[in-house]
């Protein structure tokens, strides 16, 4: 993708997720979007596609941006825990006041996009498992990678499902995550923690 039309994606990108955090999905006009940055409505569809096309984009680079925040928290910690348990708590606690995020899992302006985050999810779940995988299998070569892609699909799983349906607070939750991870991979779990934190 060149310069000027990644650019242009990142300008449609930013218009309509403000658009999104405003109006919710059902609010969202491609024709709006193209105002907002000076261009015809049929150059927002020929970048997305479709309404649908545009809201797994805005999500996609959402995620990007939240994956770019996962690797510095898992090279802020040597060990496999620390890192899982920060990294699980960091999702959990922006994701109640991520303007994007809250959209999506509110359903504010209509319920349409939880899909992306359920049911749909995979090109997410892709992107964030592969990257994860890689971060970890680089800073701690050690780890296998099959059993690190199994509990890597685990842990992204509980994670998202305790973001849509929240329950015990966030460090709670991110204690219990990094201890199955941890265990699971044969690593150790420090001696402060407690089953029972």
């Amino acid at each position: 993708m060149t310069g000027e039309r990644r650019s242009l994606r990142d300008a449609l990108l930013d218009a309509a997720s403000e658009l999104l955090v405003q109006r919710g999905y059902r609010g969202v006009r491609m024709q709006d979007v193209a105002a907002s940055v000076g261009v015809s409505r049929q150059t927002v569809y020929n970048e997305f596609g479709d309404k649908w096309g545009l809201a797994q984009a805005i999500v996609m680079r959402d995620n990007e941006l939240y994956l770019d925040d996962i690797d510095r928290i898992l090279s802020e910690h040597a060990d496999l825990y620390s890192a899982v348990a920060e990294a699980v708590r960091y999702t959990l606690e922006t994701s109640q006041d991520d303007p994007i995020k809250k959209v999506v899992l509110t359903g504010a302006g209509g319920d349409e996009l939880l899909p992306l985050l359920t049911t749909q999810a995979e090109p997410l779940m892709f992107t964030a498992r592969t990257r994860i995988i890689e971060h970890a299998l680089a800073q701690w070569p050690e780890l296998d990678r099959t059993e690190l892609a199994e509990i890597a699909e685990v842990a992204l799983r509980l994670t998202i499902s305790n973001m849509i349906l929240p329950g015990d607070p966030p460090e709670r939750v991110a204690a219990l995550i990094a201890r199955m991870v941890v265990r699971y991979l044969g690593t150790p779990v420090p001696e402060g923690d407690r089953a029972d934190a």
